[in-house]
């Protein structure tokens, strides 16, 4: 039991490398599924190693039956509040059930405790399930790791690489953004998952930049300084975000509509890490920004 852990939302990128990172530091793994998954993807994690459980979420009995001897659950979940919430909790009252000690919940982003209520859907259905998931008797331990750095390659206004520009925000020219790459966020929780004495929440960094900083890194793998804009201030930036929101209403069925994609940036400029976890596993490396961007 002791080195045994499951991980839900296995066949995602996330998950998937969670899994792996856990092989590797000899635990035994098992990955809870929906009977629709992708084949050729269970059959990869199979081939790793992975034990493949597969479960019907409304079915209490199946997820405690994949839960039964597990020391620690990883949650790598992805979706709305059908998954984000529901489903979340079903697995999570599963392993209590099952007598799990520990409960690593899809929290990987930035740090929302710093966040108020309306300034991300996506957190806000997180902050929802944190507050069913406090109330059970399991031990919980939260990763976050800020952004994940592969977004910097989709041409965001934070370093848009089409118009040469670097967005900021009033007052945040110098403000210091955590970025997480998908290979460090899982070698970490994995690290975490087997980690008995991990605490409530974690916080990760594989680096950290300012629009400023971004200046000299984009002349270094650009070959050109990219020119820095000024957006206004953050609440004008949050008004915004409402008016697109209202006239999108079809977006609150989408996981990452327009709007929603600007509550990310929103949130990058809202809220950082005071302290970083990154040593607590100290055989850990991590990918620089150059390399996220190279």
């Amino acid at each position: 039991m002791e080195h045994i852990i499951l991980v839900a939302g296995a066949t995602g990128s996330l998950g998937e490398k969670i899994c792996r990172e856990l092989l590797k530091r000899g635990a035994e793994v098992r990955a809870v599924i929906r009977p629709e998954s992708d084949p050729e993807k269970v059959k990869a994690l199979q081939e790793a190693g992975v034990r493949i459980f597969t479960a019907d979420f409304n079915n209490p009995s199946q997820l405690k039956a994949a839960c039964s001897g597990v020391s620690c659950v990883v949650s790598a979940l992805a979706g709305l509040q059908e998954v984000i919430v529901e489903a979340q909790s079903q697995l999570l009252d599963a392993a209590a059930d099952a007598g799990v000690h520990r409960f690593i919940p899809s929290d990987f982003c930035t740090d929302y405790t710093q966040l108020p209520e309306g300034c991300n859907r996506n957190f806000d259905l997180r902050k929802t399930f944190s507050q069913i998931a406090e109330s059970r008797k399991i031990r919980l331990t939260s990763v976050f790791n800020g952004a994940f750095s592969y977004v910097l390659r989709f041409g965001i206004p934070l370093l848009d690489q089409k118009n040469q520009s670097i967005a900021y925000y009033e007052g945040k020219s110098d403000w210091k953004i955590d970025f997480t790459s998908l290979e460090d966020t899982a070698a970490f929780t994995a690290s975490a998952a087997l980690d008995k004495t991990a605490p409530r929440f974690l916080r990760i960094a594989g680096f950290r930049l300012s629009p400023e900083d971004f200046v000299p890194l984009s002349k270094k793998v650009f070959g050109t300084p990219f020119r820095m804009e000024n957006q206004g201030t953050l609440d004008q930036f949050k008004e915004t975000i409402e008016k697109v929101r209202k006239t999108h209403p079809e977006g609150e069925r989408e996981l990452y509509p327009a709007w929603q994609q600007m509550q990310y940036l929103y949130s990058m400029f809202a809220a950082h890490h005071d302290e970083l976890d990154n040593g607590r596993y100290p055989d850990l490396s991590w990918h620089t920004a150059e390399e996220a961007l190279r």
